[in-house]
């Protein structure tokens, strides 16, 4: 039987985890989910804990001390979703900024083929809802920089809303990869474009979170402009 995991890093999602958890597991196909919680002080690790007496098989947490950032929570995932022997790993917040029911059509674009499903905000039929237009033209064009950089055939380089088939992270050294924040999303993407696996984008709908505050701060976009050159010349 097919085997999918969606890796969910938390922070202080308290208002968010257990409509995220039961949205999840009310979708027709059967997904597990892994919680990366950084030691949440709102509590989020142990309402996760709660809802595993519900949901015994398919909940799992992994619990780290302090605030290690983006990228190493779904390293973490990774490589746990590796030793489990899932077939398909999916990237998805928590804020409901990524739809749980668009984590049906990854599915089936990379049970169709692909080696990696991104839901895309930019290309053809994707939209965003509830972000101010400065914040959309300065996301989009941090895209467009990308592109250019790395030559990089993709919309949408640093969405986060992703399904990998298990062989894509299998196949990338994981403990190479640098970045933390907004670099992390797309230097995955470019390790799997250098490695030549089919990546595939998918419209979503963004909408911006209702809940809970965003972790986007202005160290994390610097990182993502001046790592993109470091990319550049290293991968």
């Amino acid at each position: 039987m097919t085997k999918n995991l969606v890796i969910i890093p938390t922070y202080n999602e308290i208002e968010n985890i257990e409509k995220m958890v039961r949205m999840v597991f009310s979708l027709p196909r059967e997904f597990h989910i892994l919680i990366v919680d950084d030691e949440s002080p709102d509590g989020t690790g142990l309402e996760v804990k709660k809802l595993q007496k519900e949901f015994t098989h398919r909940l799992n947490i992994e619990e780290r001390k302090g605030k290690m950032g983006l990228g190493s929570a779904y390293i973490h995932g990774f490589r746990w979703g590796l030793k489990n022997n899932f077939d398909y790993i999916f990237e998805m917040d928590c804020d409901f900024s990524h739809n749980p029911n668009d984590l049906l059509k990854l599915l089936e674009v990379c049970e169709n083929g692909a080696d990696l499903a991104i839901g895309s905000r930019y290309c053809k039929g994707g939209k965003i809802h509830n972000w101010p237009i400065g914040r959309i033209l300065m996301s989009y064009f941090a895209s467009v920089y990308v592109r250019l950089i790395l030559w990089l055939p993709i919309k949408d380089t640093t969405a986060g809303f992703k399904c990998y088939r298990n062989h894509v992270l299998k196949s990338i050294e994981l403990n190479e990869i640098k970045f933390k924040g907004y670099a992390f999303q797309i230097e995955m993407k470019y390790r799997a474009y250098k490695k030549r696996f089919k990546i595939v984008e998918v419209p979503i709908i963004f909408t911006d979170r209702i809940f809970g505050e965003s972790k986007m701060n202005t160290k994390i976009f610097k990182e993502a402009i001046l790592g993109v050159i470091k990319m550049r010349f290293s991968i």
